[in-house]
């Protein structure tokens, strides 16, 4: 009999993927850097060498084990995650789905580490690997963040985390765009968000586009009137670079070049992928791993896509 666990209102998780027995490794590194002395750094090059280029010398390390700003980002990082316990088990639930869907996906061993703020590589996952820089997430507010822009510190938050490893699991898994349309580059991003729509069934949607509430709400109450936009001009086929800027990359609004453009969160065009995949997926009896590898060009004409009004 297939049974359900509830969790967030209109979610559900099957109980063989609640009962899978999936275990991961962590390794606290920030912390063991943090008490860490000139004696005691060979035992950590031994243990991590993967985090000590060999193009640096020892000096380096021992000025950074005495640099006040790095002990400072240490012990920010203590007081926000503490023991990482319900962050593990967040990331266990997630490669719980990751098993279900992937069952040859490895299990990777967890390291945190502080990256100096490294926001553009705040996540490295690779096979047997999972590096997550948790300075990155000390809260959009935080006095470490003052510079960064505002649109780029609102996804310093803890809450981003397992959204942000899944997104890193989602590039191993998903081809490249076969061509360089709008509409391809659209539906490639719309097939990340769909993964993290299986993935993590726990995690509001906004938080999985990295949305605010008042913004998500906005794209809802939008949609229309954004395809029809993007239809009128004769956007789907272009192949205009200009295009990702305005409405696919990161930035503090989409740039329709209208009066509504302050109102608009960043990246709606990833938005409206999500929503054709989403359509695909309810119109096409079709597996997972087959969703992904498919053509953006034949998810659309397959979609049936209406957006809602």
């Amino acid at each position: 009999m297939f049974l359900f666990v509830a969790c967030r209102e209109g979610s559900e998780i099957p109980s063989e993927i609640v009962s899978m027995e999936v275990k991961l490794e962590l390794k606290r590194f920030d912390r063991e850097f943090a008490s860490a002395s000139p004696e005691t750094l060979d035992d950590l090059k031994r243990e991590y060498p993967y985090l000590f280029p060999r193009q640096y010398a020892d000096s380096v390390w021992n000025l950074k084990l005495q640099d006040t700003l790095q002990q400072a980002l240490l012990d920010e990082i203590d007081q926000v995650f503490g023991d990482f316990k319900p962050e593990k088990e967040g990331l266990e639930l997630l490669f719980k789905h990751i098993r279900y869907y992937f069952p040859d996906q490895p299990l990777p061993k967890i390291v945190t580490v502080s990256s100096d703020v490294d926001y553009n590589n705040r996540i490295i996952l690779a096979d047997t690997l999972l590096l997550l820089g948790l300075d990155n997430y000390l809260g959009k507010e935080h006095r470490f963040y003052t510079g960064i822009e505002r649109y780029i510190a609102e996804g310093f938050d803890k809450k981003f985390l397992e959204s942000d490893v899944a997104a890193a699991f989602a590039k191993k898994e998903i081809p490249p765009p076969t061509d360089r349309t709008f509409l391809s580059q659209m539906i490639y991003y719309g097939k990340e968000l769909y993964l993290k729509d299986q993935l993590l069934p726990l995690i509001p949607d906004e938080d999985k586009i990295g949305y605010t509430p008042l913004q998500y709400e906005w794209a809802q109450a939008n949609e229309e009137q954004i395809w029809r936009y993007f239809v009128e001009r004769e956007l789907l086929y272009s192949t205009d670079r200009k295009l990702g800027p305005r409405f696919l990359e990161p930035a503090p609004f989409s740039k329709f070049q209208l009066m509504l453009d302050n109102e608009s969160p960043g990246r709606i065009a990833r938005y409206m992928g999500w929503q054709i995949v989403k359509a695909y997926s309810r119109n096409n009896n079709v597996s997972m791993k087959d969703l992904l590898k498919t053509p953006g060009k034949t998810i659309f004409e397959q979609a049936n896509y209406k957006p809602k009004k």
